[in-house]
């Protein structure tokens, strides 16, 4: 799959800015700059050591294009393994677009979406999860996902697999050393031994498994549902959350007719807060369909934040109730928030009230103003109860990919395999053919086993220049 072409990108957003970084990597690297950069003290990049500093122009037939800084990084001491040129030019998108001309005339070729990424693989420089995760540190938005990326990057997951795979591959070794003497019928591989790596093996998997519910989270957001009656204070309530206004507030009822959606991090996680059309009986097709989606946003959520008028409870509390319900039934693994909003027109005394008559439904309540940002922080503070933080703050290895996740669970599934054909005394060669697979399914994940098209597919979805 690696060609030995020189390939050349623009490494940072396209776009103007204050600089931009045209990153080239190949054979030719040095040669194709060196033909092209005139050095304010006469050197020439061909002769310059690995890892340093140049300053001087970029000329085309006697014409400069622009003033430059040049950084060289000779294979394999580069980030692709191969030499490799950084010019940091003005962010001009003209002078981006002729100098990336001027290269590609000169030999390059233009990289396709994570080939830089891809020949680092190829060489040796980064494992696969490795890989993965420099795309992960790129799109990470929150303190959370960028801290899960750069673990793995500096290769805390892919540590954690290749040490179980080397323990797995020793036994394996083993047990094929058997099958060349099974007329002999002896035992190379201690079985005490094998059984209490294939418990540890399991324990490891499982907990990799169970971290990917956070993992997952913590990559994509939590999707929360705001929903509750018309004109009780939703739209208030996100821009509280947000502390800006995005949504509209008016008095009319059924004003919010579409989803609205917002995102805040809290506590280093990020949350996806979802404004919905209010829940009633009406008449108006239009609020009709919003209604409809907000059902289905309910669906898609992780939380529902039921919000209700403290005032209204008053008078229609059983219909409150009929609707928490509802909710609730429909939707009964999902965590249901009731909040009571407008407690600055209430006393302690009917607050407490309220909150008696929605005991018996076995809901979280909290208590909030919306309006006078009265209770957000403590609300907040709720929402970020439902996240395990635990594994993060401890630093622990979480699985954020989901290709991660199925070849974790088809390697759970053949180290069982594994360990019942111990408990059955299955014979040793049939017992290599589980092992085996076990050790495909880890591979998978490391870059150890791979095919082009699986590579493809991952590496597609890099950005270009990277």
């Amino acid at each position: 799959m690696l060609n030995n072409q020189t390939i050349v990108a623009l490494a940072t957003a396209s776009g103007a800015g204050a600089i931009a970084i045209i990153r080239i990597s190949g054979p030719e690297a040095i040669a194709i700059s060196d033909s092209v950069f005139r050095s304010i003290k006469n050197k020439r990049l061909l002769q310059q050591k690995t890892h340093t500093l140049h300053l001087g122009h970029i000329v085309e037939n006697h014409k400069t294009l622009d003033e430059v800084l040049v950084s060289l990084f000779k294979g394999p001491h580069s980030y692709t393994g191969e030499d490799t040129i950084e010019i940091s030019c003005h962010g001009s998108t003209y002078i981006q677009q002729q100098i990336i001309q001027l290269l590609l005339r000169k030999g390059c070729r233009m990289a396709e979406a994570g080939e830089f990424t891809l020949r680092a693989f190829l060489n040796g420089k980064l494992d696969l999860s490795q890989a993965e995760a420099v795309a992960d540190l790129i799109a990470s938005d929150n303190e959370a996902s960028h801290q899960i990326a750069m673990q793995q990057m500096r290769g805390g997951f892919s540590n954690e697999i290749a040490k179980l795979r080397e323990e797995l591959l020793n036994f394996a070794s083993l047990i094929e050393l058997e099958l060349d003497f099974a007329e002999e019928d002896v035992e190379f591989a201690d079985r005490t031994q094998f059984q209490e790596l294939l418990n540890r093996i399991e324990l490891v998997l499982k907990r990799l498994i169970d971290s990917f519910a956070v993992g997952n989270v913590i990559k994509n957001g939590i999707p929360v549902a705001i929903v509750g009656e018309p004109n009780v204070g939703k739209s208030t309530l996100l821009n509280a959350l947000l502390n800006e206004e995005r949504a509209i507030v008016s008095e009319i009822a059924g004003t919010t007719r579409d989803t609205i959606e917002d995102e805040l991090v809290i506590g280093g996680i990020g949350f996806r807060f979802i404004d919905t059309a209010g829940i009633r009986e009406t008449k108006d097709i239009v609020e009709s369909i919003g209604i409809k989606k907000t059902f289905e946003k309910i669906e898609q959520a992780q939380v529902v934040l039921y919000l209700f008028d403290s005032l209204k409870f008053q008078v229609q509390s059983s219909e409150y109730i009929l609707e928490i319900e509802k909710i609730k039934n429909q939707f009964p693994l999902k965590p249901l928030v009731v909040v009571i909003n407008k407690i600055e027109l209430l006393s302690t005394d009917t607050v407490t009230q309220i909150k008696h008559q929605l005991q018996p439904l076995n809901v979280i309540l909290q208590t909030i103003s919306a309006k006078e940002n009265i209770g957000i922080e403590d609300l907040k503070n709720q929402l970020l109860s439902f996240v395990n933080t635990g594994a993060l703050r401890n630093n622990e290895t979480i699985v954020t990919n989901t290709r991660h996740y199925d070849s974790l669970l088809k390697a759970l599934d053949e180290i069982q395999k594994v360990k019942y054909g111990l408990e059955i005394h299955l014979s040793s060669d049939l017992m290599a053919l589980d092992i085996k697979e076990a050790l495909y399914q880890f591979g998978t994940i490391t870059g150890q086993v791979t095919n082009d098209e699986l590579l493809g597919n991952i590496f597609a979805n890099f950005c270009i220049g990277k």
